[in-house]
């Protein structure tokens, strides 16, 4: 079977800009079972924090952190005992710790005024997919957020293509993997745009280069810049590329991540399935 291919990447937070860059690294570090995962990803802030410890940016719905009661927003105080002023001081004490294990977190919520504590119990770090799977298939997929067209007609939310069946395609002009993909991407949207499907994609380049791009590899179809990357991590996005399947309801129904050229006949036959669904009367 061919090796699925993908560029892993780390989801970097410029401090200082806000914005949001993807590093590519090795594609096989997929999952570490024998690693302790919490489940929340951690906001970067500058020199002068909005308050002590750290912004918890996003919980991972079905993480042992969620399962606990820890919520977005929350400002993580102490794990463990120890004293947070950064992520890496909550990946370094969990790191610490063993899968089954069960940790305290000590939390500020907004409009609560005093300190909560949480206790997690550890679960096995789960691959890039895996995790993916859990945070988005079955809910309702997030709208996007602060992005600019690029080329073609983007929508300005997902809820207004209800009725629709939405490939979307996180990308990058730099990524060889996405180049093999959007050739298939645009005959889908060729071949099923009449009766209901919309492709879109979202690259967190700059939206000149993400055109020009977009002209050259004769794309048919909508793509946005998400320059700052709040969309992309909205979406959980670490690698790419990754393609999340939404049906006429806006629910996620699939994620993929990387590319697999034995799955393009399962695509086609997800996209023929979702489409024949009936659309939502309400």
């Amino acid at each position: 079977m061919p090796r699925r291919l993908a560029f892993a990447a780390i989801l970097v937070l410029a401090a200082a800009a806000g914005s949001a860059v993807l590093v590519p690294a090795d594609a096989r570090a997929q999952g570490n079972f024998d690693r302790p995962w919490l489940g929340i990803a951690m906001d970067a802030e500058g020199p002068h924090p909005a308050g002590p410890g750290v912004r918890v940016g996003h919980v991972v719905r079905g993480s042992p952190a969620e399962k606990a009661g820890l919520h977005e927003g929350d400002r993580v105080l102490r794990v463990g005992g120890n004293p947070v002023m950064r992520g890496a001081d909550v990946v370094q004490t969990v790191s610490g710790y063993a899968v089954g294990d069960s940790i305290d977190v000590v939390f500020l919520r907004a409009g609560a005024g005093k300190e909560q504590t949480a206790r997690a119990t550890l679960a096995a770090f789960p691959s890039q997919d895996q995790m993916m799977r859990m945070d988005l298939v079955g809910s309702f997929a997030p709208t996007w957020k602060d992005v600019e067209v690029a080329s073609g007609s983007f929508p300005p939310s997902i809820s207004s293509l209800r009725g629709r069946v939405v490939l979307l395609d996180f990308w990058a002009t730099w990524c060889a993997p996405c180049r093999v993909v959007i050739p298939k991407l645009d005959d889908l949207q060729s071949r099923y745009g009449a009766q209901g499907l919309s492709v879109l994609g979202v690259s967190t380049e700059d939206t000149q280069d993400v055109a020009l791009f977009a002209h050259r590899m004769a794309m048919h179809y909508g793509i946005a810049s998400d320059r700052h990357g709040q969309t992309s991590r909205t979406y959980g996005v670490v690698s790419l590329p990754t393609l999340v399947v939404i049906d006429k309801r806006g629910v996620v129904r699939d994620v993929s991540i990387g590319y697999d050229p034995t799955a393009d006949a399962r695509l086609d036959a997800m996209v023929r399935s979702l489409l024949a669904e009936p659309a939502p009367t309400n």
